[in-house]
């Protein structure tokens, strides 16, 4: 039973490892970072920038936005030191009370579960593509093994659940190496192509490069919500690290969120002035299909995906385990052994790949899991800085600003989930 501070907070669930245990090194740490962000959100960003209205006022949208978001990852790894929690959703629920607590488990196993199937869905729509450009003379309806009714449940099985059994996140820094490696491939070939192609032969004209409105510029947030959203995996990273000193952490966000980044703005500054306006959402569905350069970016990509996956299934397991653990499950199993690990991996692999090919195509709904996770970047963040300063002794003035700056986030979570909203629910009527 979980014992009580003074302030009537909770304690932490399991110990910590000592800083002198073996643990996640630096460099490990900025690759499941660094690969937690890099994921489907890389191929809209090109779309992101012809939607804002151009490079300027878009590259400016994601240096505001990056304060905010390496904010965002120094404050969780404070209130996880303070809070003594394992995991994001522990964290909010040991410094801002049970109800909260609750509210951050629904946030994060809804945006988790349609992340996932997001992802399903791209590798989905690669693997057709991929069909397509290697069967040159099949007929017009795709032979059952090119489907993705047959391929994507394949990969599933074979590559997907292997790599999303372990227990622990720090077995993916090997994975997330080679996402990196992939998603760094997609961001040079799309620059190189760029200078490499024939001026007119990319299609739509660059019709301009200001923006039409503010409300476009504003629009920009969700994608950079999307694109970014590796705070979900930080507490249970900043805990399987060596070093967890704050100092450290915090070089080690902003090491992984300025690579992430240079990244995004390359794919999404060349993505948008090879294409212009008229880029798709997906911006390699731009590209011919035969292009040889651009094939072996839809592999990579694929890959990509494929290793950011299984992180995304480890931090909406962990809350299934949590949420077992208290309820009356608990005395009947231990839901971090193995039979339960498995079950809830399957039960997470299965629901979501059936959701992938059912579903019609996600692309629309990228708003919607932007919005959401603003809750994970913005607000929930805020929240637990404006609680944590209440526990450390700090000075009256430092007290002061860490709470102004935990109330500015929130503020500018909360409207950027509003105009999210607001915007999707536009577009659907």
């Amino acid at each position: 039973m979980e014992g009580q501070t003074p302030e009537g907070r909770g304690l932490p669930e399991k110990p910590l490892p000592t800083a002198g245990s073996p643990g996640l090194s630096s460099l490990g740490a900025v690759f499941i970072l660094l690969k937690s962000a890099l994921g489907a959100g890389l191929l809209n960003f090109p779309w992101a920038f012809a939607k804002a209205g151009g490079v300027a006022p878009a590259f400016l949208v994601e240096l505001v936005s990056l304060v905010f978001l390496i904010s965002g990852l120094v404050v969780l790894g404070y209130a996880a030191s303070v809070s003594g929690q394992v995991t994001y959703q522990g964290v909010v629920r040991g410094l801002c009370g049970p109800s909260l607590g609750k509210l951050c488990e629904a946030c994060f196993v809804t945006s988790l579960l349609m992340i996932s199937v997001a992802f399903l869905r791209v590798i989905g729509d690669q693997l057709e593509k991929l069909c397509d450009s290697l069967l040159p003379g099949a007929p017009a309806p795709q032979p059952w093994y090119a489907d993705q009714r047959f391929t994507l449940p394949l990969l599933s099985a074979l590559v997907i659940l292997p790599l999303s059994a372990p227990r622990e996140i720090a077995f993916q820094k090997y994975t997330s190496a080679l996402g990196t490696l992939a998603a760094c491939y997609l961001a040079l070939a799309i620059t190189v192509q760029y200078y490499l192609w024939p001026q007119g032969l990319a299609g739509e004209p660059r019709e301009s490069l200001s923006p039409s409105s503010w409300a476009s510029v504003f629009s920009v947030f969700p994608t950079i919500c999307f694109g970014f959203q590796c705070h979900e995996a930080a507490v249970s990273i900043h805990c399987s690290m060596r070093n967890r000193s704050l100092p450290h952490w915090t070089l080690v966000s902003v090491l992984s969120l300025l690579a992430c980044c240079l990244i995004y703005s390359l794919t999404g500054v060349y993505g948008f002035l090879t294409f212009g306006t008229g880029v798709s959402a997906d911006v390699l569905m731009s590209y011919p299909g035969n292009d040889t350069v651009i094939v072996v970016a839809r592999v990579l990509f694929a890959v990509s995906i494929v290793t950011v996956y299984p992180i995304v299934l480890f931090l909406g397991r962990s809350v299934m385990q949590d949420f077992w653990r208290r309820s009356c499950w608990g005395a009947l199993a231990e839901p971090w052994g193995l039979r339960v690990r498995m079950l809830l991996t399957v039960l997470w692999v299965t629901v979501t790949l059936t959701m992938a090919l059912l579903l019609p195509d996600l692309g629309e709904i990228v708003g919607i899991v932007g919005g959401v996770s603003s809750f994970f970047i913005f607000i929930f963040p805020g929240l637990c800085l404006v609680c944590a300063v209440d526990v450390e002794p700090l000075g009256p003035r430092t007290k002061c600003c860490l709470e102004a700056w935990g109330v500015v986030s929130v503020l500018v979570g909360a409207f950027i989930f509003g105009q999210s909203m607001v915007a999707a629910v536009l577009e659907l009527l």
